[in-house]
């Protein structure tokens, strides 16, 4: 159950739905939630109540509201719901959905029941739409499109094009422009609706659509290429062709919201530690299979961190036992830079911004602002050790160590992400403990090293 509903709803709504709900009040249902609330907030009720509250909630709303709060719903919740259900009701949702997400959900039964309930589809159009769908790769432009949207022959008039959105009106939840094919069903342009509206029935579409700014995506395309098109267009919805141009379907802005903000939750985990897409309700095992593998890398980092400490760092504490003050002061420092540096990055990849610099300008300018930095901090910890009266090999120590581990801890903040992506893997994995798990054995070697330098040991 989640801590805190959202700030459209209230306990005390959601009291009076569980009192319901025990009375078998399906007339509260009908009015106090199907009638009043949207489908997202429905949803959000959903995840405050027990499984056979949430069950008895969403068997009694109509199959129109129910379709939609479905299709908010983690997957775990619909997998237990539909447990519930027969074939034939199955397919009443799914018939209702668009045919992304209709897909989605899809994908998570098994086979059998997949097959059964397109099977029992009473819209064949929807089915074919959907075993259209279906082979599409997770995370491809393909998977991310629904096939419902509103296109006119480029030999058409005004009157005909009308006709066709009255058709599909019903099928098409939101137009936000009419994609122009021609006989061949190759895109050649769109049309508002604006100038749909102002036009004559007579006039015809050649004469008034647009195909110089027109912006689509093939079907082969990453989603965070299509994100990055869709926000550098500033686009509420693009079309989806094929390798010849033909128009397959078309990504609006909602599910492009859900891609960035996926994106943004693995990113925020990964930064954190976690292995793959962890939520608080998963088991005590999921848990601990997403958490375990980077506490063991820290606690692997941390027993390097030691054994550091007793080759290099003995034989100084043991001469002069105040430099163990700094220890914390030099693996922290070296740990903030890096987590800096790597963040910057990560916010440039995001953004594809990266490539304006090469890796060469990208570590000179590292190399000034480390510079930069390192000579200020430097400066104020050998002050603060003169001041508080440390002797003066001590400060030197502490100062140039700092200095050493800020540079140091720059470069592996920048150039870690950069490697980690041109590899492949996750970039913001060096946000993480990996980054200071790193620094911190960096810091503690450069520090045990200058002194030992400068005391001669």
């Amino acid at each position: 159950m989640q801590e805190n509903l959202p700030s459209t709803l209230s306990k005390e709504l959601l009291e009076e739905l569980q009192n319901a709900i025990e009375n078998l009040d399906v007339a509260f249902i009908k009015s106090k939630i199907e009638d009043e609330l949207h489908p997202a907030d429905i949803a959000a009720l959903v995840y405050e109540l027990q499984e056979e509250e949430a069950h008895f909630l969403l068997e009694n709303l109509s199959v129109e509201v129910a379709s939609e709060v479905l299709s908010e719903l983690d997957e775990d919740i619909r997998k237990d719901f539909f447990k519930k259900l027969s074939y034939e009701k199955l397919a009443e949702y799914i018939n209702l959905m668009d045919s992304d997400d209709a897909v989605d959900i899809l994908k998570e039964l098994d086979i059998q029941v997949r097959e059964e309930v397109i099977a029992t589809l009473r819209d064949r159009q929807k089915a074919r739409n959907i075993i259209h769908l279906l082979p599409y790769e997770e995370g491809t432009a393909g998977a991310l499109m629904a096939k419902e949207l509103i296109k006119a022959n480029i030999n058409w008039n005004i009157k005909q094009c009308i006709e066709e959105i009255r058709r599909q009106a019903e099928k098409v939840e939101k137009v936000y422009s009419i994609y122009v094919v021609d006989d061949k069903n190759i895109l050649k342009g769109r049309v508002s609706l604006k100038k749909i509206i102002l036009s004559s029935d007579d006039t015809l579409i050649a004469d008034i659509y647009e195909d110089e700014d027109i912006v689509a995506v093939e079907s082969y395309r990453t989603q965070d290429e299509v994100v990055e098109i869709m926000q550098k267009y500033d686009l509420e919805a693009i079309p989806v062709v094929n390798v010849q141009g033909k128009l397959l379907g078309r990504i609006t802005i909602d599910d492009i919201v859900d891609v960035i903000q996926e994106r943004a939750d693995a990113e925020r985990q990964a930064m954190s530690g976690l292995s793959g897409d962890t939520e608080e309700d998963d088991s005590v095992w999921q848990s601990v299979k997403a958490r375990l593998p980077w506490l063991i890398i820290g606690m692997a980092g941390g027993m390097l961190a030691a054994s550091v400490t007793d080759m290099l760092g003995q034989p100084v504490i043991l001469l002069v036992s105040v430099l163990a003050n700094f220890t914390t002061l030099i693996a922290g420092t070296g740990g903030n830079v890096g987590i800096q540096s790597s963040s910057v990055i990560l916010q440039s990849l995001a953004h594809k911004s990266v490539f304006e610099l090469s890796t060469f300008q990208r570590l000179f300018k590292v190399l000034l602002i480390a510079l930069l930095n390192g000579t200020i901090l430097g400066i104020l910890v050998l002050l603060f050790c003169l001041i508080f009266g440390y002797e003066i090999k001590v400060a030197i120590v502490v100062s140039a160590a700092l200095f050493s581990v800020i540079l140091l801890a720059s470069f592996t903040g920048t150039l870690t992400p950069l490697v980690l992506n041109r590899l492949g893997f996750n970039p913001a994995l060096a946000a993480g403990p990996f980054i200071t798990t790193a620094n911190d054995l960096i810091g503690l070697a450069v520090y045990f090293s200058v002194a030992r330098l400068i005391y001669h040991i």
